[in-house]
């Protein structure tokens, strides 16, 4: 076969034919740091990998991480149910009557109308003070002025009865000098 223009290939600066020409081969590049960071940075960019690890976590639940606002929300929704618990044991307590709040006043039962107008008056009765308590006691140890309606007001000395714990800085609790329910300030009061 005679080398001509049409069938020569050219290899630095010199024509070789088909059979004659000479093949290249390919060395291997070493794995340096920065090649590494190169080919890990491609696989993360590459949608391939985004792919795979979706088909890999088809169908399988994820778990929750307890990021600070899912440990608020955690914490918030406790304090409604143990709120909406505590309605619930006032409501029985009660005999079935629904309370307006959990921070319901205290009242005594209202005097019965008198019907003889001939007979002469009795002397007042005086007002009834609450039922005695079974729950928790406690003493104020400081003077509280009530800042809201579902708060009671007391003064250092007194006695505050069936007190239950709200959260960490609130309970809730009868003054047994005035008879008020309400919610108090926890280090306003130490335990008896």
């Amino acid at each position: 076969m005679t080398l001509n223009m049409k069938n020569y290939k050219g290899f630095e600066k010199r024509p070789y034919c088909n059979v004659h020409y000479p093949t290249s081969t390919f060395t291997s590049v070493v794995d340096t740091p920065e090649n590494l960071r190169l080919k890990k940075q491609s696989q993360i960019q590459s949608q391939v990998l985004y792919k795979e690890e979706f088909e890999k976590s088809k169908g399988k639940v994820s778990t929750v991480v307890d990021t600070p606002e899912m440990l608020r929300l955690r914490k918030t929704q406790g304090q409604i149910s143990n709120i909406k618990y505590h309605e619930e044991f006032e409501k029985a307590r009660m005999g079935g009557e629904t309370p307006q709040s959990p921070t319901a006043v205290y009242q005594p039962p209202a005097e019965p109308v008198r019907q003889a107008a001939a007979a002469p008056a009795p002397a007042p009765a005086p007002a009834q003070s609450p039922p005695p308590s079974a729950g928790k006691r406690y003493r104020a140890v400081y003077d509280y002025t009530a800042a809201d309606n579902d708060e009671v007001s007391f003064v250092d000395g007194d006695v505050v009865l069936d007190v239950q714990q709200i959260d960490e800085g609130w309970m809730y609790g009868r003054v047994q000098r005035t008879g008020e329910q309400g919610m108090l300030p926890a280090n306003y009061v130490e335990a008896m």
